[in-house]
């Protein structure tokens, strides 16, 4: 099999995906998650990148939210999985998504539960995260999802991948119809961009809600 390389949303970091990692460990797969934490896009990508580079053969990428613009920026995976994650390009930032689809709608798109503090960072809403986040999850689960939740610089929403990976590396787009966090207008547009599109019943995060699905379909495509 293929090693797979998992890249964790904003706000959230690699534990969050230890159940999947696990099971998928279990059936031998070579899995490695970085850390994306607070880091711009460039530097992610290249961290990632040198990943790919040292692998053995092309691995999987799996990209959850922003951690698709990472994948987006790659070269030299063998497919690309986008589990309710921005499939962007150049100059495609997430300001830039909420803006279009603001006015393609003609209506103002839904907000995620953050707070700002004064030197530049956001914070999630733990009150409202659940809602937005987690809603398809058990009361423990949520609960571990939520202490392990941390503080992103303002400036992802103006981030962009350098490149755009999906034009000319195989794809899967998984969307999530229960999701709070991404506008549906705009998945619309991601998974249009990929070759293969799925569609669960699940919250933003059925990597915590359905890990035995994202595992099996993780390792048809390894």
């Amino acid at each position: 099999m293929r090693p797979l390389i998992v890249l964790h949303g904003s706000w959230h970091q690699p534990a969050h995906f230890d159940d999947v990692v696990e099971r998928l460990r279990r059936e031998g797969v070579e899995v490695t998650v970085p850390d994306l934490g607070a880091r711009p896009i460039a530097e992610t990508t290249r961290t990632v990148q040198e990943i790919v580079d040292r692998a053995a053969e092309p691995p999987v990428v799996l990209g959850h939210s922003f951690g698709g613009l990472t994948a987006s920026g790659l070269q030299g995976a063998a497919h690309l999985i986008y589990l309710a994650a921005f499939v962007s390009g150049p100059g495609e930032t997430a300001q830039y998504w909420i803006e279009r689809t603001k006015e393609e709608t003609g209506r103002e798109p839904q907000q995620l539960p953050l707070t700002f503090d004064d030197e530049g960072w956001t914070h999630l809403d733990l009150a409202a995260v659940r809602e937005a986040m987690y809603a398809d999850c058990t009361d423990a689960v949520v609960d571990r999802a939520t202490a392990l939740l941390r503080p992103e610089p303002v400036t992802i929403f103006d981030e962009s991948p350098e490149g755009a990976a999906w034009k000319d590396t195989p794809t899967t787009y998984i969307t999530c119809t229960e999701d709070r966090v991404l506008i549906p207008e705009m998945v619309v547009h991601f998974a249009e961009r990929c070759e293969t599109k799925v569609t669960w019943r699940a919250s933003h995060s059925p990597y915590l809600s359905r890990p035995v699905e994202l595992a099996t379909l993780v390792l048809e495509r390894l």
